[in-house]
């Protein structure tokens, strides 16, 4: 008897399976990066905005799944589709069940897009502002982007006729993170900084530093899924070379870069000393660099790119100072900056057609066709961010006003203190203190101006009268100057 039939649906089923597995997988991974991105911001900024940065790393992710499934998978990889985006799929209507791995896979692309934004905005941005400004992103802005370079009629996949010509950009430096650096940059200087930032030299650095440390490492560790994940199947010959290649460029151009950033900036610019942060962030510009060209760049190549991409983040970061556009996570630096940078190299670099390798014509057009790609994803991005951040400014719903800023945006928008009081100064069992109102400066979390919270405002703040003792009547400034 003959089981040819049987055993090729076998095998046609099981590469199937294989891959949806692969991009399940790797999609989860990549989730992960939502509690990296978490972890970073949340220590980056001062102890009174904890709460809020991280409520919006979270609603990234639901507010995220419910736009791109509604209208931004639509507007993706839509069947039909257009040159400019797709036009089904919406609410999953028709939508074949083998597409739903890409969809997950795609979504956690779209939600990493919308939480670079929120960094860059963070300690002076409404909440209403953030929900509808995520929702745009992910549904909207990011979406038509990705239908350009990564669907199969997209304008920029398809290329500008040269079949030896296309859009290369493997895991996203473009398409994702150029997406949320160029949202990021509008959005800080639509804003405006933080009260006082280039002001009056208040410090501003965030509260905790091991917090940050513990977002850089998951960020890290996406990013191999990040990159190795985008080759979207296993079960293909040569697959798992290219997987391996990705993953191994990623670190290898995540450590260039994060070294060259040390080093500037200890022996040239900045703090003159061997500073963390600026490793971690170097580090974070390499691998978003190295996403477009990952899986068609030679190991020196990766570390070409990272040495250069080390540079442009710490140039970056000080432009931005320059030009007093505050950015608290330094998110236009690593995911503009590295971005731009990334989608430029590989038509340079590619070790198959690349400009280095065979300097034709061909090679130079596709060095071309990335630098439009870029140009037309900024001016998209920028356009539509630019518009959406001036008319929430317009009408005034874009920023807290200064008494909430002062307080940070914990109590009066959420009621939920990150670190609260009584935690640090408790009670006993008469509902007495157990500290005294002068030790009150030697807390770890500055209590400045509780005389304005009230109890509703505030859930650690009670009835108790010795509670109501304990307030402060500080001054504004003092506030500015003293508040974590």
């Amino acid at each position: 008897m003959d089981h040819t039939g049987e055993i090729t649906e076998y095998i046609g089923n099981l590469t199937r399976n294989l891959n949806t597995f692969f991009l399940l997988i790797n999609g989860i991974i990549i989730f992960l990066m939502q509690c990296g991105f978490a972890f970073l911001e949340a220590g980056s900024v001062r102890a009174k905005n904890t709460t809020n940065i991280l409520i919006k790393n979270l609603l990234d992710v639901f507010l995220g799944a419910v736009a791109y499934w509604a209208i931004g998978y639509a507007f993706a990889f839509g069947d039909p589709s257009n040159a400019f985006l797709g036009h089904s799929y919406f609410f999953f209507h028709r939508l074949p069940e083998a597409r739903l791995s890409h969809f997950f896979f795609h979504f956690v692309f779209a939600a990493t897009a919308a939480t670079i934004v929120s960094g860059a905005m963070a300690e002076r941005t409404a909440f209403k502002a953030y929900m509808i400004y995520s929702v745009f992103i992910t549904g909207i802005i990011y979406p038509v982007v990705s239908h350009w370079a990564w669907s199969e009629t997209g304008w920029l996949a398809v290329g500008p006729g040269n079949a030896n010509v296309h859009y290369q950009d493997f895991a996203g430096s473009s398409v994702v993170h150029m997406v949320g650096g160029t949202a990021a940059l509008v959005g800080a200087a639509v804003v405006g900084p933080r009260t006082g930032r280039f002001t009056n030299g208040a410090d501003f650095r965030g509260h905790t530093v091991p917090l940050v440390a513990l977002g850089g490492f998951i960020l890290f560790f996406g990013f191999f899924s990040f990159n190795g994940g985008s080759r979207a199947s296993i079960s293909e010959p040569g697959d798992g070379v290219v997987v391996a290649n990705a993953i191994v460029n990623t670190i290898i151009c995540g450590s260039a870069a994060a070294l060259v950033a040390l080093v500037l900036e200890k022996l040239v610019y900045g703090t003159k000393k061997w500073s963390l942060l600026v490793t971690i962030n170097g580090g974070l510009t390499g691998m978003v660099s190295i996403c477009a060209g990952c899986g068609a760049l030679y190991a020196w190549g990766a570390f070409a790119t990272g040495v250069f991409a080390g540079a442009i983040f710490v140039g970056v970061s000080a432009l931005m100072e320059k030009v007093q556009i505050d950015d608290p996570l330094d998110a236009v630096a690593v995911h503009l900056g590295g971005g731009l940078w990334g989608i430029l190299t590989v038509p340079l670099l590619d070790k198959d057609d690349g400009v280095f390798f065979k300097w034709d014509g061909d090679a130079f057009v596709s060095w071309g066709w990335n630098a439009l790609g870029a140009c037309a994803i900024m001016v998209w991005t920028g356009g539509l961010c630019l518009v959406l951040f001036g008319l929430l400014r317009f009408l005034k719903v874009l920023r807290v006003d200064l008494h909430t800023e002062r307080l940070g945006l914990d109590v009066p928008e959420h009621g939920e203190p990150a670190y609260p009081l009584m935690a640090y100064i408790g009670n006993d069992n008469r509902g007495n203190l157990g500290i005294q109102t002068g030790n009150m400066r030697n807390l770890p979390i500055q209590v400045s101006n509780f005389s304005n919270i009230t109890a509703h405002d505030n859930p650690t703040l009670n009835n108790d009268e010795n509670n109501r003792k304990m307030t402060s009547k500080k001054t504004d400034d003092d506030v500015q100057r003293n508040t974590v």
